[in-house]
């Protein structure tokens, strides 16, 4: 007979709803705040903080380095995926901790280069500008594309071209964006080279990266203000993997398995904490209190929790293990609040599979979660790595899972079931671009917040009421008993006579 068979029925996300509560005239919607945990952090630092609650799987068809910079500069994380080689991810992570994010590390050049040495470079890289400094690293001047004409001044030396040091506005010891930005309206100019008190270049600063962050608010970045990455790794190559993802200064680590309470995951969160004890690391799956507490004594700053409910897998189908993630959530914020009662260290919980809409997310949120991870919903906006394609004249992306067959390809150890697969493969409508999207999902969730009277995801956690509803309350709660093709008919004459 079994250890322990449960008869009570595990619930999922869709089976609940929110109980409205009293929403006083202060509870106003601008004012409330989706920032949420990454991960524990014993210093509280502000960049393992999201300004939103929603990250996007560690997926070959979901989460890549377009991705990566699109949502952490929305608020949130893309999870790189690691079923791929160490350094192809590691490019991932470095051009995500490249992409401007307001003070830069430009490519340099010396006074004695050729203008033509330089110009290939420029057509390699795709900069226009490049700062020219000495062996010691000593600011020296700026050249531009606008300095030279590749046609006349190609055997000419740098510094015979470049705009001195003396005519440029500079910055010194700068680490203040607002503070640079007033420096270059000043000066009237784009570009604001940062030195130290000794001339040493430090960094530059573009005008146009300022006014691109301005537009993006939420945008979540480290004390160098390059955009938050977090890079997924598995329990067979993770030393090479997450030495190599180190080295491109990858923010936090996640452990992507579908079964997180395992000796594997405990010796590769124990192997990373020994070995890049600054890398937070998010340990999982997991399904139950034993699990969560599991991977907390291993060393885990967050846990993912869910089995089997995403869209496409079929963990639950093939190997009959899994659970709604309505009663994992519930179950796992117990043991998770029990944990912090105990150590005052509070790990969050990352809700991963089965959410199939913005009410999943709210109702994850409510049970306790303080993020939600998704798939198909990244999986379907222009910033995916997927190519689109039409589809009896629908423009589709292709979306499977990494334990599908598609995904096993890249390396035969992807997983140690090789020889059956827990993901499918399919299509989903293409619906844009993210930014474009968020803003409506965004919205639903803090109208939810609001109906509840809270003001924050902490207030949310607390003052949320739910009720697990019938089958035929879900279908009440939907459009019912009308022709929904009105659309089509508005062109026709009606008799309303009886």
């Amino acid at each position: 007979m079994a250890k322990k068979i449960n008869t009570n029925s595990s619930r999922t996300l869709m089976e609940y709803r929110l109980l409205p509560g009293y929403t006083s005239s202060d509870c106003k919607f601008k004012d409330i705040s989706l920032k949420t945990p990454l991960v524990y952090s014993a210093n509280n630092e502000k960049k393992y903080y999201l300004n939103i609650p929603l990250v996007s799987a560690a997926m070959q068809s979901v989460s890549g380095d377009q991705m990566g910079v699109e949502l952490a500069k929305l608020g949130g994380v893309a999870f790189i995926f690691c079923s791929q080689t160490p350094q192809s991810e590691a490019q991932m992570v470095k051009k995500i901790k490249n992409h401007k994010a307001g003070f830069v590390k430009p490519r340099k050049v010396k006074p004695s280069m050729k203008v033509s040495e330089m110009y290939n470079i420029r057509k390699k890289s795709g900069h226009s500008t490049f700062p020219v400094v000495n062996d010691d690293n000593i600011f020296l001047g700026l050249i531009s594309k606008w300095d030279y004409d590749i046609s006349l001044h190609a055997d000419c030396l740098i510094k015979e071209r470049m705009i001195d040091k003396e005519n440029i506005e500079v910055g010194t010891n700068i680490t203040d964006l607002m503070k640079a930005n007033k420096l270059l309206l000043e000066s009237h100019k784009s570009i604001l080279p940062v030195i130290d008190e000794d001339g040493r270049l430090l960094s530059m600063v573009f005008r146009k990266d300022i006014n691109d962050q301005l537009n993006f608010p939420l945008e979540i970045h480290d004390k160098k203000k390059r955009l938050i990455s977090v890079a997924a790794v598995n329990t067979h190559d993770y030393k090479d993997r997450v030495t190599a993802l180190a080295r491109e200064e990858v923010d936090v680590i996640a452990i992507d398995s579908s079964d997180g309470h395992t000796q594997y995951q405990k010796d590769t969160i124990k192997w990373i904490n020994k070995h890049y004890p600054n890398i937070p690391v998010i340990g999982g799956n997991v399904i139950t209190k034993t699990g969560f507490r599991f991977l907390v004594e291993a060393g885990a700053k967050a846990v993912k929790v869910g089995m089997g409910g995403g869209s496409i897998c079929i963990t639950q189908e093939q190997k009959g293990t899994g659970r709604g993630l309505a009663t994992t959530i519930i179950e796992v914020v117990e043991a998770r609040d029990t944990y912090f009662k105990e150590t005052g260290k509070y790990i969050p919980i990352a809700a991963d599979g089965g959410v199939t809409g913005t009410k999943d997310v709210t109702i994850a949120l409510a049970l306790g979660a303080d993020y939600v991870m998704m798939g198909r919903y990244f999986a379907r906006m222009e910033e995916s790595p997927t190519d689109k394609i039409v589809v009896n004249n629908r423009v589709m992306k292709p979306y499977w899972g990494e334990g599908s067959a598609r995904a096993q390809k890249w390396k035969t150890r992807r997983y140690n079931q090789g020889k059956f697969v827990e993901g499918v493969e399919g299509l989903v409508e293409y619906a844009g671009h993210l930014r474009d999207n968020l803003e409506e999902t965004l919205a639903k969730i803090k109208s939810s917040i609001q109906t509840c009277g809270a003001m924050n995801l902490s207030e949310f956690h607390q003052k949320a009421e739910l009720e697990v509803v019938s089958a035929l309350s879900i279908r009440e709660g939907k459009s019912h008993d009308i022709y929904l093709g009105a659309e089509n008919l508005e062109n026709q004459d009606y008799n309303t006579s009886e």
